[in-house]
């Protein structure tokens, strides 16, 4: 519940800009026609198909991108908005996840908060923010599995920011939520992390993105655990 009573103070706090002179577009902040139009359009599943959508940041939406095959293949959706922290994901979480229908959802949530993109939050309260993504999917009778953070130790627009312990904490918080509440935890870290607790050059375009070589990684862990869920 305090992760909600989160994004309700972060609205109002929107609200009461606008209230003092500036116009802030809500909307706009948390981006919900981004997807809108697609999701018009979907159908509903049709009976025994499991549907799976990935949810996340711009590590998401580029991964049907630079990756399409992975989601043409499988027929998954892909609902990533580039930028977006946790509090903007969970505003958006219903009708990019909820409404759709799905029997499982990937969730990849974190760097952002880290990165400060909508201001400085506690990592208790990114961890909470996803917690609630988590019950809203099980209330919803959809399955989850929730991605470790990729490593990081620099953000190109923000580098006077040192997020690698960040990133391993927050990591460790969300591995230990999973093992104890029985969720699947996709854990790409190990497997993609250098010697300087960063993303492996090998794997990145900037250290904080995947290239196609590191979503080949991500590919094969999580189709792994999604097979898992399926049968």
């Amino acid at each position: 519940m305090k992760n909600i009573f989160t994004c309700i103070f972060l609205l109002s706090g929107l609200f009461q800009s606008s209230a003092n002179g500036q116009t802030v577009d809500v909307s706009s902040w948390v981006n919900w026609k981004k997807y809108a139009a697609a999701n018009d359009t979907l159908k509903a599943p049709a009976p025994g198909e499991k549907r799976v959508v990935f949810f996340g940041n711009s590590i998401t939406e580029s991964w049907a991108k630079i990756d399409s095959s992975f989601f043409n293949e499988n027929h998954y959706l892909d609902r990533g908005i580039s930028g977006q922290t946790t509090s903007q994901m969970l505003i958006r979480f219903r009708q990019d996840v909820i409404d759709l229908k799905p029997y499982l959802v990937v969730i990849m949530a974190g760097i952002n908060d880290i990165a400060e993109n909508a201001g400085p939050i506690a990592l208790n309260d990114v961890f909470g923010n996803i917690v609630s993504m988590i019950q809203l999917a099980q209330v919803n009778n959809i399955k989850v599995i929730i991605s470790s953070v990729l490593p990081a130790n620099t953000f190109p627009w923000r580098r006077q920011l040192k997020p690698a312990d960040e990133v391993i904490q927050l990591n460790s918080m969300l591995k230990s939520y999973c093992q104890e509440n029985n969720i699947t935890y996709a854990d790409y870290y190990p497997l993609m992390v250098d010697e300087m607790k960063g993303l492996d050059k090998r794997y990145t375009l900037d250290g904080v993105h995947p290239n196609f070589e590191g979503y080949q990684i991500m590919d094969g862990l999580v189709q792994e655990s999604i097979k898992k869920l399926l049968q």
